[in-house]
């Protein structure tokens, strides 16, 4: 009952956000353009990269761009309700956080809530988009459990960079400064999480499995999809399994943000 509370909590305050940053639709459609033309530029790097050489680590255009558009979706899935993790460090050092710890409501839906970002609209669209395309021409054996499976693999990516971020984001209340950290963690989903982790050497790929987790976001699910189980250095129940491992990484990380709040000391303003 709590947690259905809490949801419909969130789900009332963000549509009170969604209906404010709607109003200035000229600037919403600039943002999600600027968004698209973005992540555009990205794919056209890959595009580039791939008419020179034919292939990324054995990889072709159809399945790298499978791969993006499966990562970008999951980028886009989480940035639109946790975008706000971004201002932590202001919220915090300003003193905005005092205000919603004397409101019953929860204070992260508050952060969460307090405005919504509809550029990222951009990224997701872009994503859906680029996914929708890939799968046709990408040799996936599409049955009804892939498309189900591929669609928890998306909500699963998005729960694993939203876990990162928001476990970063509750370092503010001992660090005061967290940008950095979150500016890194989305870098290193931006550089290293188009492109399948093979290329990268064994070390690294360990390195962004099991120490920092982005494999579970697109790379993996991508290569059971695609049928590549044979050039895994993991079982491929990990891959089947990613879903999983976003809901579990979001717990702990929501039980850590819990944590780190009793550590919260007023600005003062």
């Amino acid at each position: 009952m709590r947690a259905l509370r809490g949801l419909r909590v969130y789900l009332l305050l963000a549509g009170a956000a969604f209906r404010a940053e709607f109003q200035y639709r000229g600037n919403l459609f600039i943002n999600i353009i600027g968004g698209l033309f973005y992540q555009g530029v990205g794919l056209a790097f890959i595009w580039a990269v791939l008419d020179r050489f034919g292939q990324v680590g054995g990889w072709g255009l159809p399945e790298i761009a499978f791969l993006y558009g499966l990562r970008l979706t999951a980028h886009g899935l989480w940035l639109l309700p946790g975008h706000q993790l971004v201002h932590v460090d202001e919220v915090v050092i300003e003193g905005e956080y005092d205000r919603y710890l004397v409101r019953p409501v929860s204070p992260l839906v508050q952060l969460l809530t307090r405005r919504v970002r509809l550029s990222s609209l951009g990224d997701l669209a872009g994503g859906v988009v680029l996914l929708s395309i890939a799968s046709a021409s990408a040799p996936v054996d599409w049955t009804p459990g892939a498309v189900g499976f591929l669609l928890l693999a998306v909500l699963g990516g998005a729960l694993v960079e939203g876990a990162l971020q928001l476990a970063a984001s509750a370092l503010v209340f001992r660090m005061k400064k967290v940008s950095p950290i979150k500016f890194a963690i989305d870098m290193i989903f931006s550089d290293f999480g188009n492109y399948p982790l093979k290329i990268f050497g064994s070390a690294a790929g360990f390195g962004l499995t099991f120490v920092f987790p982005l494999a579970f976001v697109a790379y993996l699910p991508a290569t059971v999809l695609l049928d590549r189980e044979d050039e895994l250095a993991v079982p491929a129940w990990l891959g089947w399994g990613a879903p999983a491992v976003g809901v579990l990484l979001m717990y702990a990380a929501y039980r850590f943000w819990e944590r780190q709040t009793r550590h919260y000391e007023s600005s003062g303003h």
